[in-house]
């Protein structure tokens, strides 16, 4: 499931960064030869294009006919964009005509320029051209941030609101955080908002915390090497906070639900050892795999013991609550659309920031561990579809893309617009051997990065297995 939805989610930001660029080829009558959801490496799954009036189609075609060639089509068709659908689910592509990119090199181009290619085209056109995938992302962000402001509203929990504390990740224990802490203060600011707090111990260096335990405040120093750790290990999360496990549903064939567990049942004890958070709940039925327990659970105000025996996974096939606003005393914010659109738009300016300054975390000392390849992303994603979280991550991920697209690395967009910028400064064109070298060093880079990314991951799993 988390592989299906990170697909999903992939699909419509690859869509939509192509029909960026396709949009302002169109505009500025660029012909654009092909547009492609997902790759098409040997054969494609749908082939569509308009000519001599109507719309004609292939199926599972592996070779175009040359019936569907510009050369041989009318010149009032030749301008017609081959629309197709690939069999590979790894992105997509828009084939501009005249523009060397991961679709062809400088030998794939016509020999004399032609004024329908985008190499003939003025710099501030091919600067639109190359920029609309990274603007239509960041503006489709933006979009859908106010969509969920205005359909959802936003739940806010202030930090000290978690009445059950905070689990921390072995990272933050070893600075000496202890599960069920409330962080109260760093470097003596105190601090409210759960979000502003994790920015300011990641990123600004804190020297000092302040926590409340139990009914004292404690105040304890951090290490210099905690960012570093950080960028080392990777947790999921640093801190989260501790919620009851009160059951929402259950699974097929739940065992919970056969032995008369019911839905609003809060889990406080199993075999009469206290498990006040659902982490606890969760820990706990995993050392039991395969023996009987007795679950403490308060049902209507009252003390319930309910015996069972659980199967060889050690779980009881129930899910827990888990929307804030039922388990926490949130701050929720209803948004008329008007409202929502400055919202998402100043939600959409901060997330970007706010990624780019946590970008310094890659230049600390083991930050490739960090680096996280198609894995990491789709272990993101729930295991269990919910809107509100896709769009959310959809709309993260649209930021990231467009952030990436604008590093100026040969292969990627900003590559491209820094070269765009340099023929506009210089008024001379780079040449196109030049173009074709540029680009192949940005794939070499590339591949690399990819390579890295999603090798560390393959190491997290292998990791995980040997655990």
């Amino acid at each position: 499931m988390k592989a299906l939805i990170f697909l999903i989610c992939l699909t419509l930001l690859v869509v939509t960064h192509e029909l960026g660029h396709l949009f302002f080829a169109k505009l500025f009558h660029t012909r654009v030869r092909r547009f492609y959801v997902f790759f098409n490496w040997k054969f494609s799954i749908i082939k569509a294009k308009k000519f001599n009036g109507k719309w004609h189609f292939l199926f599972f075609n592996a070779k175009t006919p040359d019936s569907w060639d510009e050369k041989n089509l009318r010149p009032e068709d030749q301008n017609n964009t081959l629309w197709g659908l690939g069999w590979i689910p790894l992105g997509g592509y828009c084939d501009i005509a005249g523009m060397i990119d991961e679709t062809k090199d400088a030998k794939d181009l016509e020999s004399t320029p032609q004024p329908w290619e985008y190499r003939t085209k003025p710099g501030w056109q091919r600067l639109c051209i190359i920029s609309g995938g990274v603007l239509v992302n960041f503006i489709s962000a933006l979009l859908i941030y106010a969509a969920i402001f205005s359909h959802w509203g936003t739940d806010e929990l202030p930090l000290r609101n978690a009445r059950l504390g905070y689990e921390y990740s072995q990272v933050m224990l070893d600075e000496g955080f202890q599960n069920g802490d409330i962080i109260y203060a760093l470097d003596g600011e105190e601090q409210y908002d759960f979000a502003d707090m994790t920015k300011k111990l990641v990123l600004d260096k804190p020297r000092t915390a302040t926590v409340m335990r139990g009914d004292s405040l404690v105040t304890f120093p951090l290490s210099d090497n905690l960012l570093s750790r950080i960028a080392s290990e990777n947790p999921k999360r640093l801190l989260s906070p501790r919620w009851p496990f009160v059951i929402k549903g259950f699974a097929p064939g739940s065992i919970g639900k056969h032995y008369g567990l019911l839905e609003g049942d809060s889990i406080v004890s199993i075999n009469g050892i206290p498990t006040p958070s659902a982490i606890e709940v969760t820990a706990t039925l995993g050392t039991l795999a395969g023996d009987s327990a007795i679950i403490g659970v308060y049902r209507n105000h009252q003390l319930t013991e309910v015996p069972t025996l659980l199967g060889s996974d050690g779980k009881l096939g129930i899910y827990a609550v888990d929307d804030m606003g039922k388990l926490f005393n949130v701050i929720h914010r209803e948004y008329t659309v008007w409202q929502a659109i400055p919202a998402g738009i100043s939600y959409g300016w901060e997330t970007l920031t706010t990624y780019v300054s946590s970008l310094k975390i890659l230049f600390s000392k083991g930050g490739t561990k960090g680096l996280g390849g198609f894995i990491s992303i789709a272990n993101l994603f729930p295991d269990h579809w919910d809107w509100h979280q896709f769009w959310n991550l959809t709309a993260l991920l649209a930021i990231i893309l467009a952030f990436m697209n604008i590093i100026p690395i040969p292969g990627l967009d900003g590559g491209h617009i820094v070269i765009t910028l340099w023929e506009m400064i210089t008024r001379r064109p780079v040449n196109e051997k030049v173009l074709n070298i540029i680009q192949n060093i940005g794939l070499v880079l590339l591949l690399l990065l990819l390579v890295i990314a999603n090798g560390n991951d393959l190491i997290k799993v292998f990791n995980g297995w040997m655990k």
